[in-house]
Parts: structure tokens; sequence; C-alpha cells
């Protein structure tokens, strides 16, 4: 029995990846100063969670096979210290998933947005087919238990691809560690401007997760986007098979979108011009794997999406409430038009958190120019102390408003009054889409969605 032990347990990821490795038949143990909700009943339930929340250098010893960092870790955590000096085997989070992985094909996605969604529906059609594979996603998906699996058997891992920082003492991109066969990038949109402080430096990232294919490996990637495909049109890995894919034939009817393939029509559960860019990379990846494109279409029709992915909070005849976990500009816009697109005859009311390191940052601000075009009554809110707390400069609700370029933007600083007006508004021939990698600063939706006068 391996025994590992993992500090800063609690994170969304390490909660899961600590689930995995039990699962797995490993001694797991573990550490943090915090641990919320869902992460803490999860781990209560397995029996890992931890007695008292802290750090204890003292109880690590050298009978630990490995050390896993989690990335909420700071460099001078005690624990840290500790295995330091005891010379344990030390890995980030994405080194660990590369060592448990290296002896199978390895598809990795990865892109600034979209990344979740394809991982989910690449697994969805592997799990639909009954073709075991090992996998790391950043969202719970349904049908799945965990977020992580590591096994001995499966033959293939899937794994999304994050260009943010290993750990606290790595400081490459998780995606550089991961050494794909089959790679797909959905897009190129600069984000994490606290670690990538020009969008030139943050393409590099890219160019160099393509140097990092395995040799003769696959890259599928999304031709809409001028700067990545001219990045992987670039000479430079002329071993590398290139797969371009871009918005598949499709139509909507009544609010369901109906793509073709092979001359058949294909119900979907989900819809927008992104989701079908999705679908249609997911497809180029399983087609690399030897899987049929109607095996494929058949599986992916009962695809509901991944949590808070567009994810459908609430609906009646006339009203339809969605949640996502837009935040970066182009991720707010594209799913904006794609609730817009999808129910035309609608108003749409669309709210969003300016919650990240990036979205609060006065340099960045004005990317979000024109993301909100689109929606009927548009919403912006951010909490001030959330600023304070991350040790950022303050930004004004005029900056805001002449960033997003919009005269009408409805600009909010509590978490009370986005409630309290949308349960103003009357709601019928309307659909609400609220966007943010948070939640309101603890804005229960479901409870929303039921006092909403419809």
């Amino acid at each position: 029995m391996k025994k590992v032990h993992l500090i800063a347990i609690g994170g969304s990821a390490m909660h899961n990846m600590a689930l995995a490795l039990h699962e797995k038949g490993f001694k797991v143990s573990g550490s943090d100063d915090e641990i919320n909700e869902p992460s803490k009943g999860r781990l209560e339930r397995a029996g890992l969670l931890p007695e008292q929340m802290g750090w204890f250098p003292e109880k690590l010893n050298s009978d630990l096979d490995a050390v896993i960092l989690g990335m909420h870790a700071r460099a001078d955590n005690p624990e840290l210290i500790r295995a330091k000096e005891l010379g344990l085997t030390i890995f980030s989070y994405p080194e660990y998933i590369y060592e448990a992985t290296k002896d199978k094909i390895r598809i990795v996605i990865g892109g600034s947005h979209g990344k979740t969604t394809i991982t989910a529906m690449l697994l969805h059609v592997l799990h639909q087919l009954n073709i075991e594979t090992d996998f790391m996603v950043g969202a719970q998906l349904e049908g799945f238990s965990t977020m992580v699996r590591l096994s001995e058997t499966a033959k293939y891992a899937v794994i999304e691809g994050d260009e943010y920082l290993a750990s606290p003492i790595d400081r490459r991109p998780k995606f550089h560690l991961y050494k794909p066969h089959v790679a797909l990038l959905s897009g190129i949109a600069w984000d994490h401007i606290n670690v990538f402080p020009t969008f030139d430096n943050y393409v590099e990232q890219f160019r160099e997760f393509i140097r990092l294919i395995e040799t003769k490996g696959h890259l599928v990637y999304c031709e809409n986007d001028p700067v990545l495909k001219s990045l992987c049109l670039e000479p430079f890995r002329q071993d590398v098979l290139r797969i371009p894919y871009s918005i598949p034939p499709h139509r909507i009817e009544n609010g369901i979108s109906f793509i073709t393939n092979g001359g058949k029509e294909y119900a979907l559960q989900i819809f927008g011009d992104h989701n079908l860019m999705n679908l249609n990379g997911a497809m180029q990846v399983c087609k690399q794997l030897g899987i049929a494109e109607t095996d494929f279409m058949n599986a992916i029709q009962t695809f509901k999406g991944a949590a808070k992915r567009l994810e459908l909070v609430y609906k009646t005849n006339t009203f339809n409430f969605y949640k996502d976990f837009a935040h970066s500009p182009s991720k707010l816009k594209a799913t904006t038009n794609a609730v817009k697109k999808q129910f035309p005859q609608r108003k749409l009311v669309a709210c969003m958190e300016l919650h990240t390191f990036s979205s609060l940052t006065e340099e960045f601000l004005n990317e979000y120019k024109g993301a909100m075009d689109l929606a009927d009554v548009a919403i912006v809110y951010y909490n001030p102390h959330t600023i304070a707390h991350k040790k950022l400069k303050p930004i004004t609700e005029q900056q805001v408003l002449t960033a997003f370029n919009r005269k009408d933007l409805i600009i909010m600083t509590e978490s009370k009054a986005v409630s309290d007006y949308l349960r103003s508004l009357q709601w019928e021939n309307k659909v609400l889409l609220m966007m943010s990698s948070g939640n309101f600063d603890g804005v229960d939706f479901k409870e929303l969605a039921n006092s909403l006068k419809n």
C-alpha cells in the first residue's frame, strides 16, 4: 500500500485527487488551514477529513512514498519545509497526474475557454461506449463520483490542461507537464494577467504546449480563432498531425439545437456556437482514438453539460434561468451570444460578477468592451472587499461603465442588491443568465429562482 500526503487537501482538484487515490487503495492523509463544502463533506464521508485544521509538520515522516503539493499552499508552508528536510518525493498536482498516467495514451484538452466542457464531452462519450479511461476534469460531472480517476487498468487518460501555474514552487503552467499524445486547443484569449503580463507572453505558453506534444502526436485545434490557427500552423512541429475544427452544420427550433452529421440530424441538450464547436472538437479527438462519428453522435445526444457551464437552474414555459462559469471577456461574450441566439424572441437579462484577479485589475478591465452588448439588460456586480482582499487597486463604477462601453449598464457592489433587483422584475418571456467563477458572494441560485416573479 502506497502512502501519500496531500498538502492543501481541501481544494477542488486536490480533494478529488485524495478521493481517487483512496479509491485506488492508497493510504491517504492530508492537511489544510480551511476546508469548505463540498470538499469537507466528501472527504469526511471517505474518512479523509483532517482531524484538525492547520499545518502539522511533525506528522510527516520518512514512511511517506509521496507528498502532493496543492496550489493554495504557500512556498513557506511548514509541512512543505519538513518534507524537503526529510528528502521526501514532492509532486505538484499536475506532476503527479503525469506520473500516474505516463504509461497511458494521454489526451490533453487546453485553451482559454471550453476546456472543462470538451473534457466532459469526451468522458461522457467514452463512458457511454464502455471505454475505460482515467481522467482529470475541472467540474463535477453527472454519472461520475469524482473529478479524478487513476487506475492500473485504463489504456487512456483524458486530462483537462489548465494553463495556470503548477504549484507555489513550480512556476510552469500545468498543461506543460502532461505531454499529450492527442492534444486539443480550443482558443486563445488573454487571461491570468497576474502571471502572464502580456498577450505575447500568454501565447508563448501555448506554443510551448505544442512543443511538448509526444513525437508523431495529434493536434486538434479550433480554426475559427485566428491567433490559435496561426500558431498551430507554425512549422516547428512537422511530425505532429494537425486537425482543424469549426462550427458544424446545425439549426435551432423551439429552443433546441439540431446538428447535422452524415446526412442525419441529432437533437442536442446543449446549445450555443461555442458548445457546437466544443462538440466538433471532441468528435475529432474521438476519431483519433478510432471512434466512429455515428457512435460519437449517438452518445453525445444525452450530454447535458458540465456543472456551471450553461447549467439550467430553473425553467417554465416562458422563462429559463441559467448559471455559467463565464468570467473572462471571451467567455462572457460567447455565453451571452449563445443564449440570445437560442431564445431570440425572449428578453435576456445577463448578470456577471467580476471575481478573478484579472477581471478586477484596472489594466485588464478594458478587455471587456462589448462583451455584454447582446443582452437586453446587462448587470455587472463586484465586491470592493474582494478587491481589497486580493490587495488590488480599487476600481470605480465609472471605470467599469467605461470598460464595458455600454451606457445603460447596471453596476452593483452589494450582493443583496443584485438579488433584490432581480426579484423586482417580471420574468415572463425572459431568460436570466448569471455568470461568475464565484457565487455572487453567497447567492443560492435555486432559492433565488423560486423567489422570482413568473
